[in-house]
């Protein structure tokens, strides 16, 4: 018999390379995880992982469990969730990551919209960078992550999660007032914007990314010239002749914009897409499905 606990050490194994992240993720010790890898490869009868330099690597028995793996935790999922909907009264937490953004335009109102319509959903909020999220939700760290695209993510067909979309928001161009192209209100194409210098977020960032596609389709590697991650260092730069960036609209909400000058952009690429994400099966949860279903409605009403 294969111990489920230990198809989820094979995940998270297989999602972090080492012995040593998989425990720190899984909050256990790298000798636990050892011993749990290793009394699964006794059940099974194959070897399981093999080393690569300083980590590990799934042989093609463990490739083959880990395909099953995802199929079995994901129904495990769903059976708590249906014996949590056979549990009279509905009320717990749920615990939520996003990214700031994220936190503002959704969650805030969502919390809002259960304490109306489901008060004993609570949700704990964890601010996390838009790469993050979803990690933290695969390694059992959150129950819901409100995440964006971004190479190297998990694929939308990724049989381990469930998604709900959100809202998509364009990037739009900020400009010093003295910008030739500041004047003027419809869109301006990135590729005029080539000569310039940059500011932008750091690489690993999904907004890094976003500009990057939009510069490369325009046929241009942008010059960045100054980094941040928080867009009000960044029009701070931009109003002071720095240079010019791309940004989420949401994220110039209760921004300064008096020193710049704020276009639209020619580009479709230039969009951040945002989505909710829960381990496949658990969307049927009865805490986690009013938290995704508040947070669709805050989004249709506020994105």
């Amino acid at each position: 018999m294969i111990d489920a606990r230990r198809l989820r050490t094979l995940r998270a194994v297989a999602d972090h390379r080492t012995v040593t992240a998989a425990a720190a993720a899984l909050y256990l010790t790298p000798s636990a995880v050892s011993q749990q890898l290793a009394a699964l490869e006794q059940e099974t009868g194959h070897h399981l992982l093999a080393r690569e330099g300083r980590g590990v690597r799934l042989t093609a028995a463990g490739e083959i469990l880990l395909g099953h793996a995802d199929a079995v935790l994901a129904q495990l999922e769903r059976a708590e969730a249906d014996l949590a909907a056979y549990s009279a009264g509905v009320a717990g937490e749920v615990t939520v990551a996003s990214f700031a953004t994220g936190i503002a335009l959704v969650l805030a109102p969502a919390i809002g919209l259960l304490a109306e319509r489901a008060p004993g959903v609570r949700l704990k909020v964890l601010d996390a960078e838009g790469d993050a999220s979803l990690p933290m939700v695969l390694d059992g760290r959150a129950d819901l992550a409100v995440a964006v695209e971004y190479r190297g993510a998990p694929r939308a067909d990724d049989a381990r999660l469930t998604r709900v979309p959100l809202y998509a928001e364009p990037f739009e161009a900020v400009l010093p007032l003295g910008h030739p192209l500041a004047a003027g209100r419809g869109p301006i194409a990135v590729a005029d914007l080539a000569a310039e210098p940059w500011i932008g977020p750091y690489p690993g960032n999904p907004c890094h990314d976003v500009v990057l596609l939009a510069c490369e389709h325009a046929g241009f590697q942008p010059r960045l010239v100054h980094s941040s991650d928080d867009f009000r260092a960044v029009v701070a730069l931009a109003s002071a002749g720095a240079g010019v960036a791309l940004v989420p609209r949401s994220a110039l909400r209760g921004t300064d914009l008096g020193q710049v000058a704020v276009r639209p952009v020619d580009s479709e690429l230039a969009t951040r897409r945002v989505f909710a994400a829960v381990r496949a099966g658990a969307d049927g949860h009865p805490l986690i499905r009013p938290a995704l279903d508040a947070l669709a409605e805050a989004a249709a009403n506020g994105a």
